[in-house]
């Protein structure tokens, strides 16, 4: 009732690296891209559009990841943060923290690492109240 409104994933694949490619750096990305290869570096969405990153079974990324939608087959080396929704399927392997705030993990997939729950609606919860000495705002605490 006073969450934020949760953006779609992008169901359109608009980057693809195919199997057999090695990019060395930092990925930035917008939309919806799917990688069979391997990435050596962070892959970074654009901050503030919705974003929908897929790694095959086949992927393997040396780096974070940060993005709003991830279906993850694939292996990570590095923190991951969904903000919106993540999915762990069968043959996933994630070395490495785990930020989100919807999960879904299939039976196979590894996490060596913590799992780390991030409630937007938490963040935001700010109380104003007012005391003798003035005016304060403190957090809820969550």
């Amino acid at each position: 009732m006073f969450s934020k409104k949760h953006s779609k994933p992008q169901t359109q694949i608009d980057s693809l690296i195919g199997a057999g490619t090695s990019i060395d750096g930092d990925l930035n990305f917008s939309g919806g891209m799917r990688i069979d290869g391997q990435v050596n570096g962070n892959v970074v969405a654009a901050q503030g559009k919705p974003s929908t990153l897929v790694l095959s079974e086949h992927a393997r990324v040396n780096g974070e990841v940060n993005v709003t939608h991830l279906v993850i087959n694939g292996a990570i080396n590095g923190s991951v943060f969904a903000s919106e929704y993540m999915e762990l399927q069968s043959k996933a392997k994630v070395n490495g923290d785990v930020h989100y705030t919807t999960l879904e993990i299939q039976l196979g997939a590894i996490v060596e690492g913590r799992l780390i729950h991030s409630s937007t609606a938490a963040q935001d919860k700010v109380v104003a109240f007012k005391s003798s000495t003035g005016d304060f705002k403190a957090s809820s605490g969550e």
